[in-house]
């Protein structure tokens, strides 16, 4: 039997997962996602309806972050010379809509991000939709959106998780 889920474990799952993040934990912040969990940054921040019909940023379900995860521990990943680090700051993360007959749970939370490598610093700017889903593990996503301010803008490659 899973814990019954409150508005402050939902709060403090959003946090932890900037922790995550911010640590530079990659291989754990995969583990957060659920089996079929799927991270999406729009092109289109948020007017983009689905990332199906529509050019995304990103599209990747837990599978290719796992592998994205993987080419950042490389070695021959020249993109990431000399190191790159990432770091989220948030607004409090605000509890949109809780479900618990259909295990649905969404959380909204704005953000700036900051990425730097060597001199370059590029900083972002949007908010975190989170769908999460309890399971017997804990919280999981299900989908974690990423609408950037300028997303339709011309970026630098983003190297690491905005």
């Amino acid at each position: 039997m899973t814990e019954a889920v409150t508005e402050q474990h939902l709060v403090d799952f959003v946090l932890e997962e900037a922790q995550t993040l911010a640590t530079g934990a990659f291989g754990n912040w995969v583990q957060l996602f659920d089996d079929d969990g799927c991270y999406w940054v729009p092109l289109d921040g948020d007017r983009q309806p689905d990332p199906i019909h529509h050019a995304s940023l990103a599209y990747e379900d837990r599978l290719l972050l796992a592998m994205r995860v993987e080419r950042l521990k490389s070695t021959r990943a020249y993109s990431l010379h000399p190191g790159v680090r990432g770091m989220h700051v948030l607004q409090q993360p605000r509890v949109e809509s809780v479900d618990h007959a259909g295990n649905a749970y969404r959380l909204r939370t704005h953000f700036l991000y900051t990425e730097t490598r060597g001199e370059r610093q590029t900083v972002l700017a949007g908010v975190w939709r989170h769908q999460l889903r309890n399971t017997p593990a804990g919280l999981k996503i299900r989908l974690k959106r990423v609408d950037l301010l300028n997303a339709s803008a011309a970026h630098e490659a983003i190297q690491l998780f905005p």
